[in-house]
């Protein structure tokens, strides 16, 4: 009876030995939140955005800050990605604008990819949310093509915003190659994200 005891004791380490070594290598091949760098250059849309809408931009640092995720908060995350992205029309700077590059609110109802994350982050910071935890993000396509969604930063993990999919989706499911974002501490600081080869500063016209 000991021995049939111990060996069930046995047995029971090893199985919660090897769940647990499960759980640590699922974490780390699927980590809640993407890796931060060095200290990085902002994209030159964020800088001429700044110098054309100072009072956006003058902000003080302060303490990092995630949002918790609750039910509620969860619906209205999805509620209001959605709505931008029906709301708003894709349109090329070029074609909007006549320059290559250009970061503005679509208040006319169209913009390309920075200016859906630039509404989606002013609607949710006028509706409370804290702006440390609405980061403005810069991506690599599969293409390779750059791209920029909102990376809502969450106590369930990193999530994306993005133009070019309904669903807000965990970071690691986006499909994207982490780049470069805001600091939580100070959206005028952008930090380099995860994959350190060089990118170009600028987003696509998507």
């Amino acid at each position: 009876m000991t021995y049939r005891l111990t060996r069930i004791l046995r047995l029971a380490g090893i199985s919660l030995a090897f769940a647990m070594a499960s759980a640590a290598h699922a974490a780390s091949e699927h980590p809640l939140q993407v890796a931060v760098g060095d200290v990085s250059r902002p994209p030159i849309g964020w800088v001429e955005f700044c110098s054309a809408n100072p009072r956006e931009c003058a902000v003080t640092a302060t303490l990092p800050r995630d949002v918790v995720l609750s039910s509620q908060a969860w619906r209205d995350l999805v509620r209001l990605n959605k709505w931008v992205n029906e709301k708003i029309k894709p349109m090329t700077d070029l074609d909007h604008w006549g320059v290559v590059e250009k970061w503005s609110y679509p208040d006319d109802g169209y913009g390309d990819c920075e200016d859906y994350v630039l509404l989606k982050r002013r609607l949710l910071i006028d509706a409370g949310w804290p702006r440390a935890a609405l980061l403005i993000t810069v991506v690599r396509d599969k293409k390779g093509d750059g791209h920029a969604v909102l990376t809502v930063k969450t106590d369930k993990g990193d999530f994306i915003l993005d133009n070019q999919a309904e669903d807000v989706l965990p970071w690691t499911e986006s499909g994207y190659r982490f780049v470069k974002r805001q600091s939580q501490s100070d959206p005028n600081v952008w930090v380099s994200l995860g994959d350190a080869r060089p990118s170009m500063a600028t987003a696509s016209s998507r």
